[in-house]
């Protein structure tokens, strides 16, 4: 069995209304003066914003505020808002909205209490030794960056886009309100939750040993969030299925469902970085355009996960050779990408990289994962472009 530590610090409100606690949550917590940090305005017309502050001015906490982060969160407004802090004298961070919001008050946190250049550390040249205590009300289930250690930004020069997880970077809390996600288009929902899977499925596909409690913990959540994710796409207003996949989403990436494993196989979202990196894409649609393509690549160095997710969770029936149950689980992943409207290769996404492009990604996740990278199987520069090609 693998060892492993499981530290899930973050303290949970679930439930309707639950933004109307934000301002007590960040007193509990030690909050004086806070950075607001949120993405676009739907924020605002939705009145969310006018209830976080409304919750903050109950408690007499000062406020500023900084908007602007986008999907594929940027170094420069990360910059931004460290310059803000600092001006401000913010000592509490509190990100209203989804990943992108979260990550960079997260990368915002830790250069105002690490100093130096930010970017060192999601270049692996530095290790954080602390991060301003940071909150947030969440809008969107995809991430799971609000219950999570990690950050993921791009670097506008040369468009790096690299992830860096630290404890000191997991949310002291997170507001959930199920609700407040019904304003978000169809297609963002459908990244989210494929994102969620994404999260579950690499720490499951691995080579070595594992705990029987914690593939049942993945396989159900799995399953959970498929089915739910059927749901939504059919009926956007369903509150339950709403519930559903915000609470999955916390909990795919807060370690629970790689407890046991030996860490897990994150290939495809390092593949997926660099394609998001290069073309801006969403994050859950570049996943899902990417995954197949790795899947078929891997699965004969990893058969027995791979069989065992066909059985457990896509429902194929022990008919057959390994192998054919095994492409037939990929390719039921793939028709599920299909009823959600996600995209099943590259040129889905709207993009079409040169021979010359996708030999620079494979180079530039390479280097980002220190040459090999891969549990279901070790993966080369050589290899990680096979599985670009093979996404066409």
């Amino acid at each position: 069995m693998n060892g492993f530590k499981y530290y899930t610090p973050t303290k949970v409100v679930f439930g309707e209304n639950t933004e109307s606690q934000t301002g007590k949550l960040v007193k509990e917590f030690g909050g004086k003066k806070i950075l607001i940090h949120y993405g676009g305005g739907s924020v605002i017309r939705s009145g969310l914003m006018d209830r976080v502050k409304a919750s903050l001015d109950a408690e007499g906490l000062e406020y500023v505020i900084l908007g602007g982060a986008v999907p594929n969160p940027r170094l420069s407004l990360v910059y931004e808002g460290i310059e803000l802090c600092k001006k401000e004298n913010v000592d509490f961070l509190l990100a209203v909205g989804g990943g992108s919001a979260i990550d960079s008050a997260k990368a915002i946190g830790y250069g105002v209490y690490n100093g130096g250049d930010v970017w060192d550390f999601y270049d692996y040249k530095r290790v954080a030794k602390g991060c301003l205590p940071l909150g947030v009300v969440l809008t969107l289930s995809a991430t799971g960056s609000e219950m999570s250690d990690s950050s993921v930004i791009t670097k506008e020069e040369g468009l790096v886009k690299r992830g860096y997880s630290s404890d000191y970077g997991r949310p002291k809390f997170a507001v959930m309100n199920p609700e407040l996600t019904k304003t978000l288009p169809d297609y963002q929902t459908a990244c989210g939750v494929t994102d969620i899977c994404m999260h579950t499925m690499e720490r499951y596909f691995v080579n070595g040993d594992t705990l029987d409690i914690t593939d049942s913990l993945a396989e159900g959540l799995l399953r959970t969030v498929m089915a739910n994710g059927r749901i939504l796409a059919k009926d956007p207003s369903n509150s339950k299925a709403r519930a559903e996949v915000m609470w999955a989403g916390s909990l795919a990436h807060n370690g629970l469902t790689g407890c046991g494993t030996d860490g897990g196989d994150w290939m495809p979202h390092k593949i997926e970085h660099e394609l998001g990196g290069l073309y801006d894409v969403a994050h859950g649609a570049g996943l899902a355009a990417v995954w197949g393509s790795w899947a078929r690549y891997v699965y004969k160095d990893c058969m027995p996960r791979f069989k065992k997710f066909a059985i457990n969770v896509m429902g194929v029936a022990e008919e057959g050779t390994d192998e054919e149950i095994i492409l037939k689980g990929i390719e039921a992943v793939q028709d599920w990408y299909r009823d959600i409207k996600m995209p099943t290769n590259i040129r889905e996404l709207g993009v079409t990289p040169t021979e010359e492009e996708l030999v620079e990604m494979a180079h530039k996740c390479a280097v980002g994962v220190n040459g090999c990278k891969g549990s279901a199987k070790l993966l080369s520069e050589n290899d990680m472009l096979a599985s670009l090609k093979g996404a066409m």
